[in-house]
């Protein structure tokens, strides 16, 4: 039997790079040296470098995709700083000797009085064991430090031959003095909001260096040296889809979602893992693109494109420059080309805090104002794909509890939100819900009471009620105010960022009526089971609060076909916690307001439709509850 784990995987990929360096050296030549290929992948930069405002150096180097993140302490609290990463790309597919970067941050546009070092560093890769696909790319990094907390600042990178951006701004995080409440001590934060969705992709494929084609040249041609839609972007919607299909609202539901974002002003964006999806298939396995023109990969491979990162961070730029992304993991996230778990591309490409578990770049915390944030890998705790399952020997469930328990001991955190990616509770009927993410977290979130977690993996809108310790505890439908100290934690599923979406489970009752405002000639029509603000079933009292067919995936194990990966088993289970059910492309708007000591402090979700058909709005709400705890109260943990 071969290889199990992604780190089965890396470890022999670099074996035998190592016994074939020359191979390697030539590859990597390959990937510097693409021609009218890699001129292609500098225009299309070129143009978001100018779309920001920038300006080209003498070099021929572009810089694009700019990301902000938070930089937090061991602590969880953010520094007086703010990360910044962002792409190079060159005319050429290598960088000229002796370039430098730095970040200028002014309080005005122009007015730029600090300078602050950037790292420049080229992330290679190559896939031996098949001899898959080759990467090379460059990012430009640094740390705009010594900021003033809560105020807007102002930067732009520049490069030593002459390239600078456009200018951007930020608002620093608020500080620890911000969120705490006692007299004298600092004051009560001000009220903030952030926003969260998972599964977005892209909506279109990138243009590769010559190297990604070399296995396929005759069928490349034939192709016009382009990939086909649905093989490394989202264009897969079936033509009943009810946004981006045949007819449909919004074609690009991904890019619409980012844009409509902005709308809401957040303070920051959660992005609950499968981000770019340059891993379309979404199992670890060693990349192999050789049948990637007819859409899919051999047995016992996946289909990898390191250049679909390029693509992602301009599409969320528009957004992302200005305001911090926190990303977790998710199952395509998985990259084993790069190592640390298939995890190492992250670390170049994206700023992860690092302060969590040892071993797990992915997991982390922070805290903005009253709210404590925790970024969890389910892929460690995952039953349903056991490529990466167990591979933090448990210290990432012994580091979320002694997280957990912290925040309920006496600090200034009120709320605690969690976002990770598999579904502890879902009942799509693609992925539903998994058992292993839900036997580890479901327990501590229940005792330590956390008050919300968000979900990815499953593409649709999915909203609980109130859980503890396995149980729904009571009805909270649209409009509700839960009291998380005494109802349980609620779930939501928002995988609903613009991935082609995901039937829910089928209920029991009669066929769905056309929605209110939608004509029916083409209408979709919508499965029993879905339920929202403005849809109900036609028979509720068929289908208010259940969906009784749902399954959870078993930490028993059988065996995928030849590739011996190992993955989990479906078991039915009746449920009766499913509240909001949405299958189509939405995202949260959290609106936080806190409050000092003994004193009401509010978390309001609200779910915000991208284009629901027949509204004739840009995104309609359909769905809000109210989570309300006293400020200060501390940790009260719940006996089972």
């Amino acid at each position: 039997m071969g290889p199990e784990t992604i780190d089965e995987y890396t470890e022999l990929n670099d074996r035998i790079l190592a016994r074939h360096r020359v191979s390697r050296r030539a590859a990597l030549r390959a990937a510097l040296t693409g021609g009218g290929l890699v001129y292609a992948q500098y225009r299309l930069a070129g143009v978001a470098l100018a779309a920001g405002g920038g300006t080209a150096g003498r070099a021929g180097v572009v810089v694009s995709g700019r990301h902000l993140s938070f930089v937090p302490g061991a602590d969880g609290v953010p520094r007086r700083a703010m990360a910044v990463t962002a792409q190079l790309v060159s005319s050429t597919g290598k960088l000229p000797t002796g370039l430098r970067a730095i970040v200028e941050v002014g309080t005005t546009p122009g007015g730029y009085g600090a300078t602050f070092p950037a790292e420049i560093r080229h992330l290679t890769g190559s896939d031996a064991i098949i001899g898959g696909p080759v990467c090379s790319q460059f990012y430009v990094k640094a740390v705009m430090d010594r900021l003033t907390p809560g105020a807007v600042h102002h930067y732009r990178i520049r490069l030593s031959d002459g390239t600078v951006t456009g200018d951007a701004h930020f608002t620093a995080a608020p500080g620890p003095a911000a969120a705490r409440f006692s007299a004298g001590y600092g004051t009560v934060a001000a009220p903030f909001t952030f926003t969260a969705f998972a599964d977005l992709g892209t909506h279109t494929a990138p243009t590769d260096p010559r190297h990604s084609w070399h296995q396929q040249p005759a069928v490349v041609r034939r192709a016009g040296g382009a990939w086909p839609a649905a093989v490394f972007d989202n264009n897969s919607y079936l033509s009943t889809d009810p946004v981006a299909g045949t007819g449909g609202a919004d074609p690009w539901p991904a890019v619409t979602q980012v844009d409509l974002m902005r709308t809401q002003k957040p303070v920051f964006a959660l992005l609950a893992g499968d981000i770019c999806y340059a891993n379309p298939s979404g199992q670890g396995l060693p990349a192999d693109d050789s049948m990637a023109m007819s859409r899919t990969a051999p047995p016992g491979k996946n289909l990898f494109n390191p250049y679909v990162w390029d693509v992602f961070l301009n599409q969320i730029e528009p957004l992302a420059a200005f305001v911090p992304w926190m990303f977790t993991t998710g199952n395509h996230d998985m990259e084993p080309i790069h190592g640390d778990h298939g995890y190492g591309g992250h670390l170049a490409r994206l700023d992860l805090p690092g302060n969590g578990p040892q071993g797990c770049p992915s997991a982390y915390r922070f805290v903005y104002g009253n709210v404590g944030f925790l970024a969890i890998d389910a892929n460690d705790l995952c039953a349903e794909l056991q490529t990466n399952t167990g591979y933090s020997g448990g210290r990432q469930v012994r580091w979320v509890e002694s997280v957990l328990r912290e925040w309920r001991s006496g600090t200034t955190v009120d709320f605690i939100v969690a976002f990770f990616h598999q579904c502890a509770y879902s009942t799509s009927d693609k992925h539903a819900s998994d058992g292993g993410v839900r036997d580890a977290l479901d327990p501590l979130f229940s005792k330590y009471r956390v008050d919300l977690a968000i979900q990815g993996h499953n593409h649709q809108l999915e909203r609980t009620d109130p859980i503890r310790f396995g149980r729904r505890t009571r009805s909270a439908p649209d409009g509700s105010t839960i009291r998380p100290a005494d109802d349980g934690v609620t779930y939501i599923c928002a995988g609903s960022g613009g991935r082609p979406r995901y039937p829910f489970r089928p209920a029991p009752g009669p066929e769905a009526p056309t929605p209110p405002g939608v004509k029916p000639s083409g209408a979709r029509t919508l499965p029993e089971g879905e339920r929202y603000r403005g849809y109900r079933p036609r028979n509720p009292e068929n289908n208010t609060e259940s969906v009784d067919n749902s399954y959870v995936w078993s930490g028993a194990t059988t065996v995928i076909g030849k590739s011996g990966q190992q993955a989990g088993v479906r078991v039915p289970e009746a449920i009766d916690w499913s509240q909001v059910r949405y299958d189509a492309y939405a995202f949260l708007a959290v609106d936080v307001v806190p409050a000092a000591p003994g004193e009401t402090t509010t978390l309001t979700v609200r779910t915000l439709a991208d284009a629901l058909p027949g509204s004739r709005q840009p995104y309609t709400e359909i769905d809000r509850i109210t989570l309300s705890r006293i400020a200060g109260r501390g940790m009260v943990t719940v006996a089972r």
